[in-house]
Order: C-alpha cells, then sequence, then structure tokens
C-alpha cells in the first residue's frame, strides 16, 4: 500500500499527495528538474512537504522520502514557452507552445524505475484531461497505455493512478476542501505555484502567479467558480 506521487510543487499535485496520503500507508514523491522557465515551483516543494507535516500529524507520519531528478536532457531538446524565453502562444498544430513532447512519458518512466527500486506498485500523477490545455501527454488513454507498457516493461504490475482526470479545476479545489479542510486549502493558496512565467510577486485570492498566463488563466477561473458554488 504505497505510493510514488509525482509532486511538482504545484496546485494540481499537492492535491494529489493530499489524495495519496489519505490512501496509502506509506507515501513517496518526485520532482523532475528539466530546466523549466517556472522553476520556482521546485523551490515551493519543501516548504508544502513541511507545512503538510505540521498541519496533518496524520499524514506526517505516512509520508517518506522525497526524490528529486535533474533531467537536463528533456530541456535541452524541448523548444518550448516552458523551457525557452519566447512568448506563449498557439502553434500551427493548434497546441500551445507550452506543450512539452513526452514529458509526461518520460517523467512517469522515470518514476516506475524509481518506484521499481523503492519496492513502490503504484504512481500517482495530476494529469487531467477535464479542463487543461490540450496536452495528448495528460490524456487518459495516454496514461492507460503507458500504465500498461511500464508493467510489461518492468515485468510486474504497475497502477497509475490519476484522481484529477475527470475534474475541473472548480472540482481540484472542491477535492482539496474535501481532504483537507481550510487548512489545505491555504497550503495549496499560500505555499504552491503553478505559473508558467515563474511570477511569485503577486498575491491572487487564488494563489502566486503573474494572473496572465494560461495556467494562472485556469487555476483563477477554477477558484472563482469555486467559491461561486460555495
Amino acid at each position: 500500500m504505497a505510493a510514488l506521487v509525482l509532486f511538482s510543487g504545484g496546485q494540481d499535485s499537492t492535491t494529489c499527495l493530499a489524495w495519496a496520503l489519505q490512501r496509502h500507508e506509506r507515501v513517496e514523491t518526485v520532482g523532475f528538474d528539466y530546466g523549466q522557465r517556472h522553476r520556482i515551483e521546485l523551490d515551493c516543494r519543501p516548504a508544502v512537504l513541511q507545512r503538510l507535516r505540521e498541519s496533518f500529524p496524520d499524514w506526517s507520519a505516512r509520508l517518506g522520502d522525497d526524490h528529486l531528478l535533474d533531467l537536463p536532457v528533456l530541456g535541452q531538446i524541448s523548444d518550448t514557452a516552458l523551457t525557452r524565453e519566447q512568448a506563449i502562444a498557439t502553434a500551427q498544430d493548434g497546441l500551445p507552445n507550452t506543450f512539452v513532447p513526452a514529458r509526461n512519458l518520460i517523467f512517469l518512466t522515470l518514476a516506475a524505475a524509481l518506484a521499481w527500486r523503492r519496492g513502490i506498485d503504484t504512481l500517482v500523477g495530476g494529469m487531467c484531461e477535464t479542463d487543461y490545455s490540450g496536452y495528448p501527454d495528460c490524456r487518459h488513454d495516454t496514461v492507460q497505455a503507458m500504465q500498461q507498457a511500464l508493467s510489461l516493461g518492468m515485468g510486474r504490475p504497475l497502477a497509475i493512478e490519476t484522481p484529477l482526470m475527470w475534474l475541473d479545476k472548480a472540482a481540484t479545489w472542491a477535492l482539496a476542501r474535501t481532504l483537507g479542510g481550510e487548512a489545505l486549502l491555504r497550503i495549496v493558496r499560500d505555499d504552491t505555484h503553478t505559473c508558467y512565467l515563474g511570477d511569485r510577486h503577486t498575491r491572487h485570492a487564488w494563489g502566486w502567479g503573474c494572473g496572465e498566463c494560461p495556467a494562472c488563466a485556469l487555476r483563477r477561473r477554477g477558484h472563482e467558480a469555486f467559491v461561486a458554488a460555495g
């Protein structure tokens, strides 16, 4: 009953971490440094983990090791607005140029290898195709295909859990409240970071960010709908 959570330090992965801590006896976390423009998200990870330990003693007892993997090659081969200083726009194929090809495929593969070494048979990720930017590696079918391939390639069953797959951002806020009440909502607002531009100078009602990039826009709209729903 152990799980390895793909934990970036953002809103979605923090909510997934709380979800996993309610369901698994032991939970470890893994993050990836691939030269992303919003690397400040990685700097938020230790603070989020510490706040979770302080605010939720039951979860603290289950929260195990944190791992941070250096993955510079992904940034080197990616010409995207998340790995280069360029304006965020829609590419000719209709995808936003923030799409980093194969990013989640690589993340899941490396996480699976780490999980194998750590004796863990479940990965937890924040992939979602309900309220997202259209990234093909966030789709349910992609994750299911990776689960099958990794189980075959690693020689033992591996489960990939995606608790946010069918939730919009308002529902993700609601899930955080269900999991940890106002204490978890405060951690999500005050300590996580999701802005594509790495802006941590402006604090909004929904958290830190530039307020204009696609990630901030999704987070803002979701929070507004969450508040309106009560």
